[in-house]
């Protein structure tokens, strides 16, 4: 057990973690505050679909602090085991300290000290896996993807964003296989590519990963999928696949499931719903990409114009239009280009 450790909140949760201001996985005690948000719309999420008594797997639970949330924060009847691991040394015990400091008994749960591939391919039938490595997800997805159960949920992380965003295009092909964007699309156009990545592992095994919730938060992009399978549910899902402009192959389809997100805003509060309020815009319409206006009025030599007008002029002519979470300066919508210079213009 490190010598130096502080305890801190994170929802209902309280956890000892290693007192050092530099976040790595080298620490005893893995916790980045960073991550909380991730870690709220995981609990949103599941409170907001149907199914009850579900079997969740946390292969790379860290300091346990999303477990321990979950035991604290999702509806009483939502699960039926919780399945804790992680290869650190003193994980067990700092768990089980942890269960301590929040009074919760550990019924109902299954403690491993694996390395979560092992984890996942000695267990069956996960209702819920959540892969949120530091890092690529790359390593887990083969596992993963083998133990997720019939319309079942897979939550995955990736911080590898210089790859993702084009940073560093020849990592992206390796690990990605597909060419990405280094300009204002390149947070969108990443976790499009990230998508088809992960579909393509679950395809080898009939199984097909549809989108239903996506976002691009910080340093990272995560993406829940509902997993359906059948041969022809993969077959519609891989041609969805394709190319945006010089960009891909990457996944063309939605990112969200508006229904599900409409559910999750309406649980939502405070700044997630603020959060929420602009995807659940961006889910009603079905493009791949965004106009950056501020871009698109330096390329055409135009003034910018105040977005709320610009906005209900698009409207006005018949067109969805929402801002996006992928960028501050973007509009997503169905208009032309062309019919949307018109309107810039005028």
């Amino acid at each position: 057990m490190p010598e130096k450790l502080k305890v801190v909140e994170e929802g209902k949760a309280k956890i000892k973690v290693s007192d050092e201001s530099k976040i790595s996985k080298k620490l005893p005690v893995f916790y980045n505050p960073v991550m909380k948000l991730n870690r709220d719309l995981s609990i949103l999420l599941l409170n907001s679909i149907p199914e009850n008594n579900l079997n969740i797997a946390l292969p790379l639970a860290g300091s346990g602090v999303r477990g321990l949330r979950f035991l604290l924060e999702l509806k009483k009847s939502k699960m039926k085991t919780l399945y804790f691991n992680d290869y650190k040394e003193d994980f067990y015990q700092i768990l089980k300290n942890n269960f301590s400091l929040n009074k919760l008994p550990d019924k109902e749960i299954i403690i491993s000290n694996d390395d979560a591939n092992l984890f996942l391919l000695e267990g069956f039938g996960f209702d819920y896996i959540d892969i949120d490595p530091f890092g690529t997800p790359n390593p887990f997805l083969d596992s993963a993807v083998k133990r997720i159960s019939r319309n079942g949920i897979l939550a995955v992380t990736a911080t590898d964003t210089s790859a993702l965003a084009g940073t560093y295009p020849d990592a992206c092909m390796r690990k990605y296989w597909a060419a990405p964007l280094r300009n204002e699309l390149k947070h969108e156009i990443g976790i499009r590519i990230l998508t088809r990545k992960i579909q393509l592992v679950a395809a080898q095994y009939d199984k097909a990963l549809v989108p239903i919730f996506s976002y691009s938060k910080d340093h990272y992009f995560r993406v829940f999928f509902r997993c359906q399978k059948s041969k022809s549910d993969v077959d519609e899902a891989l041609k969805e696949h394709g190319l945006l402009g010089i960009a891909g192959p990457l996944w063309l389809g939605s990112l969200w499931d508006e229904k599900l997100v409409s559910k999750m805003y309406k649980f939502a509060s405070g700044d997630l719903k603020l959060f929420l309020n602009i995807i659940l815009e961006e889910s009603k319409i079905d493009t791949c990409g965004f106009y950056d206006i501020h871009q698109l009025c330096k390329k055409n030599k135009l003034q910018i114009p105040r977005y709320d007008l610009l906005m209900k002029k698009i409207k006005d002519e018949g067109f969805k239009v929402s801002r996006t979470h992928f960028s501050t300066l973007g509009l997503k919508s169905d208009i032309e280009e062309g019919k949307l210079l018109n309107i810039l213009k005028n």
